[in-house]
């Protein structure tokens, strides 16, 4: 049986100004992000639409919302298959491309930086990558691919014996 979860917030502009959108490029693109319980969230929109660079655009929104949900995704499964996780990292990075009319992303790609506790335990790591895309929901909510690049390391070994992991998603290789 599906089950539906709804996502109630408010989104409020607060760049009007004393004249609105009378100017293009004199209105502010300041907003605040709020829903019951978190701590605000300042928006703007990207400097280079005339946005300020103290503040989150929903591009790098985006891209941090398929990481996160790779990442907790990831550590579910991990803890069910008792693959014991001590340390994650994701440096990831979004190209959206701009055309006349608008853009859009075109590629999402992770970069999870994983330790493990034991080496018996860096394969399993490695291929969970794969499942945790699978089940990730914001990742099958988008158009474009989600493709990532695990490295694997085990927790004490030196750095330079870590695993590089290369998982193709949605028929792009990795």
């Amino acid at each position: 049986m599906a089950r539906t979860h709804s996502y109630e917030l408010t989104v409020d502009w607060t760049g009007a100004g004393e004249s609105g959108t009378a100017n293009y490029r004199v209105y502010g693109r300041d907003h605040e992000v709020t829903a019951d319980g978190p701590a605000p969230l300042l928006g703007s929109a990207d400097p280079t639409f005339r946005g300020t660079t103290d503040r989150w655009n929903p591009e790098q929104l985006l891209v941090a919302s398929l990481s996160q949900c790779h990442m907790l995704s990831y550590l579910s499964l991990c803890a069910r298959g008792r693959v014991v996780v001590t340390a994650y990292t994701d440096r990831p990075v979004g190209t959206m491309v701009e055309s006349g009319d608008g853009g859009h992303f075109t590629d999402v790609l992770l970069r999870p930086r994983v330790t493990v506790a034991a080496p018996e335990m860096v394969a399993e790591a490695t291929a969970l990558h794969a499942t945790a895309h699978e089940v990730c929901f914001i990742a099958s909510s988008v158009n474009f691919p989600v493709r990532h690049e695990p490295v694997i390391l085990v927790e004490g070994a030196p750095a330079a014996d870590a695993v590089e992991g290369v998982n193709a998603v949605d028929g792009v290789e990795g």
